[in-house]
C-alpha cells in the first residue's frame, strides 16, 4: 500500500480491530490476504458489521430502520464523511472497484430480520434472502480479491459462495434463532418433513421422532451442493485471494460438514471450530489455494 496519512492509517486500524475482534471465523481467510487487500476488506467488513449489529440490537425496529436508512445515506456522501470506518471504506473504493450498491442489498436482508417473527415461505425464498445478506458479501469479497476475469460468471460464483455459507449460518444457528423469535429454515419444507420447529424444557431443540435431524441433514446436503458451485470462483483468483477464499469457506464448510454428519450437535449449542482447528483450514488453504 502507499503511504496513508495519518487519519487513513487511524482509520484502517479501526477496521481491523473490528475486524479482528468481531469476524471471528473470517479473519482467519483475511489475514492471509497481502496488505493493501486485507485493509480493503477490513474496511468492507467493518461496515457490513456495523449494518448487522443495527439489526441484532436491542433498539425499538423504528430506531433500526432510521440508523439503516442513516446507513444508506452515508454511502451516498462516502468521500464527504469523518466516520473511521467510512473514512477506510471510501479510501478501498477509490482502489478498487468496491460494488457499493451490495452494501443497500444487505440493509434489506438486514430490514427482513426486524420483522417481529421472522418466517421464510420456502427455498426460493430463503435463495433471496441468503443473496441478500450474504451473496453481497461475496461480490464485496470478489471485488477486492481480484480476477483473472471480473464478469457475470465470477461474480455469479461469489455469490453462490456467499449463499451456501449463509445456509451452514442458518442450520448452525438454528436454535438460537428459534429463541429470537426467527425461523429461516423454508415453512413449506418444514410442514413437508413434518417438523413443528419448538424447544423442550430445557431449551434444547424437541426433535422426539428424528424429522428434524433428518431434515437438517438433508439441508446440509444442499448446502455442500451451493459450496461446490461457489467454490468454482477458486481457479480465477490469484494464490493469495484463493488462499484467503478457501479458508473463509473451508472453515464453514467443515461446520456444515459436522452438522451434516450429526445434526444434533446444534439442538443444545452453537457449533464452533477451536482455534486450532481453524488455523488448520487456513494453513491448508495457504498450502493448497483451495478448500
Amino acid at each position: 500500500m502507499t503511504t496513508l496519512s495519518a487519519t487513513l492509517q487511524d482509520a484502517y486500524a479501526e477496521c481491523e480491530r473490528i475486524t479482528r475482534a468481531e469476524a471471528g471465523n473470517f479473519y482467519y481467510g483475511i489475514r492471509l490476504l497481502p496488505t493493501p487487500k486485507r485493509s480493503a476488506l477490513c474496511a468492507v467488513y467493518a461496515l457490513a458489521r456495523r449494518i448487522d449489529d443495527i439489526g441484532d440490537g436491542e433498539l425499538p425496529r423504528e430506531t433500526k430502520l432510521k440508523d439503516l436508512a442513516e446507513v444508506r445515506a452515508d454511502l451516498d456522501r462516502l468521500e464527504a464523511s469523518t466516520d473511521p470506518v467510512l473514512v477506510a471504506l471510501a479510501d478501498a473504493a477509490r482502489r478498487f472497484p468496491v460494488p457499493l450498491g451490495a452494501f443497500g442489498e444487505l440493509i434489506d436482508g438486514v430490514e427482513t430480520d426486524l420483522a417481529d417473527v421472522v418466517t421464510i415461505a420456502d427455498w426460493d425464498a430463503l435463495v433471496v434472502y441468503c443473496r441478500r445478506v450474504a451473496g453481497s458479501i461475496g461480490r464485496l469479497c470478489l471485488s477486492i480479491f481480484g480476477s483473472d476475469a471480473v464478469d457475470e460468471r465470477t461474480e455469479l460464483f461469489a455469490d453462490q459462495l456467499g449463499i451456501a455459507l449463509q445456509q451452514t449460518n442458518i442450520l448452525r444457528d438454528v436454535r438460537e434463532d428459534l429463541g429470537n423469535r426467527r425461523i429461516y429454515l423454508p415453512q413449506s419444507e418444514l410442514a413437508q418433513w413434518g417438523i413443528a420447529l419448538r424447544t423442550d424444557a430445557a431449551g434444547d431443540l424437541d426433535d422426539p421422532q428424528g424429522r428434524l435431524a433428518a431434515y437438517l441433514r438433508f439441508a446440509a446436503a444442499r448446502a455442500e451442493d451451493w459450496y461446490g458451485l461457489g467454490l468454482r470462483l477458486i481457479p480465477h483468483l490469484d494464490r493469495r485471494s484463493a488462499a484467503c477464499c478457501a479458508a473463509m469457506a473451508g472453515i464453514y464448510r467443515h461446520l456444515n460438514h459436522v452438522i451434516g454428519t450429526d445434526p444434533v450437535q446444534v439442538y443444545d449449542k452453537r457449533l464452533r471450530l477451536s482455534g486450532a482447528q481453524k488455523a488448520r483450514v487456513a494453513a491448508t488453504a495457504l498450502v493448497r489455494g483451495r478448500a
